[in-house]
C-alpha cells in the first residue's frame, strides 16, 4: 500500500484525470474513475505475477501500448484546451461523454504500460527479498494493498484539485490550461522516453532503475 501510494503521487495521465473529472464532476465521479483504473492496475499486477516470462517476451504489445498512451494523452491535452477556450465548456469533451466513469477509468489504465514495469520491478525486488512470498495468501492481500494505496494516492489529487477549484473560485478556464500544460508535459516526457528508448521491456529487464531508492530503506 505504501509503495502504491507513493508511486500514485508522481504527476501522471491518471491522476490528473481524476482531478479534472473530480473539478467538473463532482468527486465521486472522480472516485468511480479511481475504482476502474485500479482495478485494471490489480489485474495487470496478478498476471504479472505468475506469468513474468510471458511479459519479458511481448515487447512488441508494449511498444503499441505506448503509442497509445500517447495518443490518449495528446488527445487530453487538446481536450483540455479545447475547454479551456470554450466558454460554455466546463470539462475536456474527452471526459463528457455517457461512458461510465468506472468503465473509463478502467480503458485508460488497461491501455498504459508504465504501471507494468513499475509493478514488475518492484514484485521482482520484493520476491528476492522474502517479503512478498510465492503463495496466494501474500498475492491476495499485495494486491489489496495496492488497490488500497493507488485510491488514497488519487484522493489526493480528487480533493486536492476541488480545493484548488474553490481558491480559483470556479474558474474553470484557468484550470483547464492547467491540466492542458500537465498532458503536454505528459506527452513530451513520453516522447522523450520512447526515443531513448526507455521502454516498459527495458525496465522490466532492469527493475533497479525503477525500484532505487525505496529499496534500501526495505533493507533496513
Amino acid at each position: 500500500m505504501l509503495i502504491s501510494f507513493l508511486g500514485s503521487l508522481p504527476l501522471g495521465t491518471l491522476n490528473i484525470a481524476a482531478m479534472q473529472i473530480s473539478i467538473s464532476d463532482g468527486a465521486w465521479s472522480a472516485i468511480q474513475f479511481s475504482l476502474g483504473s485500479l482495478l485494471a492496475e490489480m489485474v495487470y499486477v496478478r498476471l504479472s505475477l505468475v506469468a513474468m516470462d510471458w511479459v519479458r517476451k511481448n515487447e512488441f504489445l508494449f511498444k503499441i501500448l505506448e503509442w497509445i498512451t500517447l495518443a490518449i494523452v495528446i488527445v487530453l491535452a487538446i481536450s483540455s484546451f479545447y475547454a479551456a477556450m470554450s466558454a460554455s465548456q466546463k470539462e475536456g469533451v474527452f471526459f463528457d461523454s455517457a461512458l461510465p466513469k468506472v468503465l473509463l477509468g478502467f480503458t485508460m489504465s488497461a491501455v498504459s504500460p508504465a504501471q507494468i514495469p513499475f509493478w514488475f520491478g518492484w514484485s521482482t525486488v520484493l520476491l528476492a527479498k522474502r517479503i512478498l512470498l510465492p503463495v496466494s495468501k501474500h498475492y491476495n492481500f499485495y494486491i489489496i494493498g495496492i488497490g488500497l494505496g493507488t485510491l488514497v494516492g488519487n484522493c489526493v489529487f480528487i480533493f486536492g484539485g476541488r480545493l484548488v477549484a474553490v481558491k480559483l473560485e470556479n474558474s474553470h478556464r484557468v484550470i483547464n490550461y492547467v491540466i492542458g500544460g500537465i498532458f503536454v508535459v505528459t506527452a513530451i516526457i513520453q516522447i522523450w522516453k520512447m526515443v531513448k528508448k526507455k521502454s516498459a521491456v527495458h525496465k522490466i529487464d532492469h527493475p533497479e532503475e525503477v525500484t532505487h531508492g525505496l529499496e534500501n530503506k526495505l533493507d533496513k
